[in-house]
């Protein structure tokens, strides 16, 4: 691990501690224009690592300390994510510079650092999320060439329950999906920010899209089909389990 600090934080409110890990892309050209962008005071923002593709990884901001990484953000009602969350940057380019699957020693170097961090802070599974799933309408990163189910399967975040156990669910959403406001109801459930319309929106549409990017890779329309909400049932069930 390298040590670059950043000069871009502050400390954390009294009393706050860290419960959520958050994943980025750096979405610029080099790792090298990251790192410069996140040391530089006029920019305002950082996180608190930074993984190279060959694995390398870069210490910005103490762990104790509040990185700037997520800016206007929720999850589950709370807005303030930055006060609570670890901000980790993974390089790509992303989809201004050309979005591209990420590479295994940076993975492996991420999953080595997630792991450490969990057992370091109280972070729950249902806390492990990517940019865009707390800034949805803003932000796309990690992305969906980001493998969130080997990561759930290193023990680092939810992954949906295996393909047969989905199947009932699937054929039940097939026949008859509900009505926009019970899906926004879910999606509000499991932490997205999102309001209860009714209607097929442009913030529902990004949500979804968010939530697809995350737990349902293969379909990343901002569309409901049965295999989503089948994963969006089975996660909400998952995490209320979790906390009852």
């Amino acid at each position: 691990m390298r040590d670059l600090p950043s000069p871009n934080f502050e400390p954390r409110p009294s009393g706050v501690a860290v419960d959520m890990l958050i994943i980025h892309y750096t979405g610029m050209e080099s790792a090298e224009a990251a790192l410069s962008r996140m040391r530089d005071p006029a920019a305002k923002v950082s996180a608190h690592y930074m993984i190279d593709e060959d694995g390398t990884v870069y210490r910005l901001v103490a762990e104790n300390m509040r990185a700037w990484h997520a800016g206007t953000a929720s999850w589950g009602g709370g807005t303030n994510i930055n006060d609570r969350s670890i901000g980790i940057e993974l390089v790509n380019p992303g989809a201004e510079f050309g979005y591209r699957p990420f590479p295994m020693p940076q993975i492996e170097a991420l999953e080595q650092l997630a792991g450490g961090l969990l057992e370091r802070h109280a972070i729950p599974a249902r806390h492990v999320l990517g940019h865009s799933d707390v800034a949805p309408t803003r932000k796309q990163d990690p992305g969906e060439l980001f493998d969130w189910a080997r990561l759930a399967a290193a023990g680092i975040g939810l992954w949906p329950e295996t393909e047969n156990a989905l199947e009932t669910e699937v054929a039940l959403a097939s026949a008859h999906l509900p009505a926009m406001a019970n899906i926004q109801e879910l999606l509000q459930r499991f932490g997205y920010p999102i309001a209860i319309s009714g209607e097929q929106d442009e913030e529902t549409r990004l949500v979804i899209t968010a939530f697809q990017r995350h737990f349902h890779p293969q379909n990343v329309s901002g569309d409901m089909d049965a295999e989503t909400f089948a994963r969006l049932r089975a996660l909400v069930a998952a995490t209320e389990t979790e906390e009852s």
